[in-house]
């Protein structure tokens, strides 16, 4: 089940990209953040509307497209954007988020788990 934030940026990229895959992964439980946070993403892209763009026009033209939601509390967007053929060469291989950096989370969180 997903939640609103992560809803619309599906939405979003659904509309501007015409993506051959997309996955919006809600990574926020991995972060030190209340239960239900939906404050840090990573999106996987795949568009032939890549194909002319650098690596930097395609984060750029993602940020445009989600515009608003990254002002309106997503904390963190980790993007993973490929054309059909980058793709198909990684065998559709998404690449592991590394371990959270910031701020610990209690012991006694319940059901957090220390980064």
């Amino acid at each position: 089940m997903s939640g609103v934030v992560e809803a619309e940026l599906g939405t979003r990229l659904h509309e501007r990209f015409e993506p051959n895959h997309l996955e919006v992964l809600n990574e926020s439980h991995q972060h030190s953040v209340p239960a239900n946070s939906e404050t840090h993403f990573k999106v996987v892209i795949v568009s032939a509307q890549f194909e002319p763009m650098s690596r930097v026009a395609r984060h750029r033209a993602i940020h445009e497209a989600v515009g608003s939601l990254l002002s309106e509390g997503i904390h963190a967007l980790s993007i993973q954007a490929h054309t059909p053929a980058q793709w198909q060469a990684r065998g559709g291989a998404v690449a592991p988020s590394p371990a959270c950096r910031g701020g610990s989370k209690t012991p006694s969180s319940g059901d957090l788990q220390s980064d």
